[in-house]
């Protein structure tokens, strides 16, 4: 993350209207920081806060997405960025509304039972396996069920994973092991938060998820 000392404003460095037109698929890099790839080459959109190596788009993610159009995106990439936002339900509704209907958006978060997330004091929320679950409908819920009341943005998750590694080549080679394992089945997930998480920590969870546009049955409500 960046100081918060930078501008509100937004500076394109691309033709965004141009790309969305050209009927090519519309892939965004959230938090992109100094990208290995230029837009040319990788076809991904870098945003950031910073005016670093490759970034196409120079602004604040707090402020949203505005100068993107509803239904535009078809994926989004977000790697340990959210663990860093302070309005993380605005940035979430944002990313939802840019998204088309079957499109993705590809997030990396730290789990909270990792050792590590303490140390990086630009942190300042966490994750576990429920977070992304209060923003679904109860039928696509895990076996425990979280509310899904606290706000009206709908997403479906497609894909959760725990991601286990080290710094330390033989507890790294132990803890894929152990990923492997746990990400059998959301039931073992599950049991592995609840009795586990503590013994073995977790290093983050992988998610993919879409915008869900099933609309709630009177008898749902």
């Amino acid at each position: 993350m960046c100081p918060d000392n930078h501008s509100n404003e937004t500076r394109l460095k691309i033709n965004l209207e141009e790309i969305i037109k050209s009927g090519k698929p519309v892939v965004l890099e959230l938090g992109c920081g100094r990208k290995k790839y230029d837009f040319t080459t990788d076809g991904r959109i870098g945003i950031d806060k910073l005016d670093l190596t490759n970034v196409d788009i120079v602004t604040d993610i707090e402020n949203g997405l505005s100068y993107l159009p509803d239904n535009s995106v078809d994926e989004i990439y977000c790697k340990s960025l959210l663990e860093h936002i302070r309005n993380f339900e605005y940035l979430l509704r944002e990313i939802v509304r840019v998204l088309k209907k079957d499109g993705t958006c590809s997030v990396f978060v730290p789990h909270f039972s990792n050792p590590y997330y303490y140390s990086d004091y630009t942190h300042i929320r966490f994750f576990g396996l429920y977070t992304f679950y209060y923003f679904c409908d109860e039928k696509h819920q895990l076996t425990r069920k979280v509310p899904d009341f606290y706000s009206d943005i709908r997403i479906k998750i497609l894909r959760q994973r725990l991601k286990f590694r080290s710094p330390f080549k033989s507890r790294h080679l132990f803890k894929q092991f152990l990923q492997l394992i746990i990400n059998v089945h959301s039931s073992v997930q599950e049991f592995y938060e609840e009795n586990l998480c503590y013994i073995f920590p977790c290093y983050g969870l992988d998610i993919v998820f879409t915008p869900d546009d099933d609309k709630p049955s009177e008898k749902d409500k």
